[in-house]
């Protein structure tokens, strides 16, 4: 499995339920990674899609606690062990953990890369991710060249784990 996330430089995410940066040239890199492929979120996440829908050309793969919640396009487990075993059947380099914050958590050990999208600067966020720079399992592995958009620098990042757990 894989991350794919943009973070602030406090590895901020998110803020009241939405994503704290509009970049195109990152969102055509997320499209492009992740169709025809398994992108697995949170119920938030999910809600926070444009008009709360599935993505298109994708399996959609939801987490939630909630039993009685159903989404059309959408495939819900309401465990991390069901999610996990449910995703046996796919190849997991198909697989693309896009949050929000708990899932990553979750998830994060199972993951063997984490595609970051690092931006320059800080901003007004409520949800944040995994600090990776300070994480001895995780290295970063490539960095791109400074890209700019809608007034923000960013970076393309690889990080990989070198301690990935595998699901049993």
């Amino acid at each position: 499995m894989k991350m794919i996330v943009v973070v602030a430089r406090d590895w901020g995410i998110g803020c009241e339920g939405d994503l704290l940066f509009k970049l195109p040239k990152d969102m055509e890199f997320f499209k492009n990674a992740t169709k025809n492929h398994i992108v697995v979120m949170g119920r938030k996440t999910l809600d926070s899609l444009p008009g709360g829908k599935s993505l298109k050309n994708r399996v959609n793969v939801v987490l939630t606690s909630d039993v009685n919640f159903k989404r059309e396009g959408c495939i819900i487990c309401n465990s991390v062990e069901k999610l996990l075993q449910g995703l046996k059947k796919y190849d997991l380099e198909d697989v693309y953990v896009i949050g929000g914050s708990k899932i990553f958590d979750e998830l994060r050990d199972y993951c063997k890369e984490a595609y970051i999208t690092k931006v320059d600067t800080i901003v007004a966020a409520d949800t944040y991710l995994h600090n990776f720079d300070e994480d001895e399992n995780w290295k970063l592995d490539y960095q791109s060249e400074d890209n700019f958009d809608n007034g923000f620098k960013f970076t393309f990042n690889t990080y990989k784990n070198l301690n990935v757990k595998t699901i049993d």
